[in-house]
């Protein structure tokens, strides 16, 4: 049996997070080192290491809650766009990052993706996790 990955551990409440979505499969919760304010991560309840090894209909759900997630930052937030980043490497749990953008932004993510080292800014991490909520 694996051990619980950090993202299992926000999902059992063991780890606090600034969650803007979640249901019985899946949750959406803001990264606490950000590339762009909002910079939201979607990942499903259940602990499968690759997103592609999810099963289809859990896949099909999770994009549909990133398209939700996508939506409602366009909303809030009046970025450009959003892009979407399936990375991969540092947590053994599939997950999407959810990224507002401004032009020229997407320079800025090239590299960007490593474990955090830094203390958070809670503060501004509530707030957003505030503006994004949706049920």
């Amino acid at each position: 049996m694996q051990e619980p990955s950090i993202f299992t551990r926000i999902i059992n409440g063991e780890i606090p997070s600034y969650k803007v979505y979640e249901d019985d499969r899946v949750i959406a919760f803001l990264t606490i080192d950000p590339i762009t304010p909002g910079h939201t991560l979607v990942i499903p309840k259940l602990q499968i290491i690759s997103v592609w090894d999810l099963p289809d209909d859990l896949y099909v759900y999770t994009m549909g809650i990133v398209k939700k997630v996508a939506s409602r930052q366009l909303e809030v937030l009046q970025p450009k766009r959003v892009g979407i980043v399936v990375d991969g490497f540092a947590v053994p749990h599939a997950h999407i990052h959810v990224l507002p953008l401004q032009d020229g932004l997407e320079a800025a993510i090239d590299g960007h993706f490593h474990l955090v080292t830094h203390e958070p800014d809670n503060t501004a991490l509530a707030d957003m996790a505030k503006k994004l909520y949706f049920s």
